[in-house]
């Protein structure tokens, strides 16, 4: 491809150079983006004053703009945000943000009237982020103080994004959730590290909903969902799967494939009776089927290692197989649990004898 632009500048500068510099000028500008440094547009990144006005005029211009557009987010700086507001549609062809810096919320007493998220992508198209850097949520500030008494943030919100791409950011400490995905389709995230406390209360790294091909790779979930190669050391849950009582719908296809545990409280879970004190086996779940777990190995923190408790619709086609858990604690003996589950079971330890045909 180069060649060819070679040839063509030579052949096009001996009938006329003006020609020729008017056709590289044509070639340079499809391909490449224009960037919008948020420092250009005022931007202080000293992480104490609050930047969200200078970072939401960069990303104004280049939504507003044609073509592919680029906002950057530089290294070795520290930019504090709040209620920060990137929607769409946009003009631009595509959009890159490059997060090289840092992004930090502010305190809890310092967050302001809305306190649904810290940063929020609504009805933005073929959207790319990237680049290394971190959000960091101050949950400390949240989670003693706003436990079960109030909401709690999240940090990342996507609404309506289609092809999007996240990749390579360092996500901690957030209040609530880290990262919500609701009506997205087609959307990948890898190589991503989002950290929070094994204390700091339902912190969940990412919440689905509405969605379809939603991809995750190094801690790998995918809609259809496949999460593959991941550790759980010490956690609360492991492979887990919950819904409330009640309500419509479906979650199906859903694979956890090579999965080591270091005493992992409640390796493999499914309960359809979340946040209810005592299980009405009476009520209906939305339905659960084509759940494979496979490849599981290590040690329980207790005799919790395998918990199948369904709603009174049941959950089906549940395949176990590849399985060696046991207790890291010599006195419980690993056991596994069911109610109203139907699979295959393989080879598995503990026993399933109570899984349903």
């Amino acid at each position: 491809m180069q060649g060819g632009i070679i040839a063509c500048i030579l052949i096009l500068s001996f009938v006329s150079p003006c020609l020729c510099l008017n056709r590289w000028n044509f070639v340079l500008e499809a391909n490449e983006s224009t960037y919008h440094n948020v420092m250009n547009y005022g931007a202080k990144g000293d992480g104490e004053s609050d930047d969200s006005n200078e970072l939401l005029s960069a990303w104004k211009n280049a939504c507003g703009a044609e073509g592919k557009q680029s906002v950057v987010i530089p290294k070795a700086k520290v930019f504090m945000v709040k209620n920060l507001q990137l929607n769409g549609p946009c003009k631009a062809s595509s959009i890159h943000i490059q997060l090289l810096g840092k992004i930090v919320a502010p305190s809890m007493d310092q967050w302001g009237s809305d306190k649904t998220h810290l940063i929020a992508i609504s009805k933005v198209n073929s959207l790319t982020i990237d680049g290394g850097g971190q959000i960091e949520g101050n949950g400390q500030t949240w989670w003693e103080k706003c436990n079960k008494k109030c909401s709690r943030p999240r940090l990342v919100q996507f609404h309506a994004c289609n092809d999007l791409s996240v990749s390579s950011l360092h996500i901690s400490n957030s209040p609530g959730a880290h990262i919500s995905i609701n009506s997205c389709e087609n959307a990948k995230f890898f190589d991503m590290n989002i950290n929070a406390p094994g204390d700091s209360p339902n912190t969940d790294a990412y919440d689905i909903s509405s969605s379809k091909n939603v991809v995750f790779e190094d801690s790998t979930l995918a809609i259809e969902v496949h999460v593959k190669d991941c550790t759980f050391i010490g956690t609360k849950y492991g492979a887990r799967i919950k819904t409330v009582e009640g309500g419509s719908g479906y979650v199906r296809k859903i694979s956890y494939e090579n999965i080591k545990l270091e005493n992992a409280h409640n390796p493999i879970i499914i309960n359809q009776h979340y946040g209810t004190e005592k299980s009405n086996n009476g009520v209906t779940s939305l339905e659960i089927s084509d759940v494979t777990f496979k490849g599981f190995k290590g040690t329980s923190a207790d005799e919790k290692a395998i918990t199948l408790n369904c709603s009174s619709n049941g959950c089906f086609n549940i395949k176990l197989d590849q399985i060696n858990i046991v207790s890291s604690n010599p006195q419980k003996k690993a056991q596994a649990s069911c109610s109203n589950a139907h699979g295959i079971v393989g080879q598995v330890i503990p026993d399933v004898p109570c899984m349903l045909e």
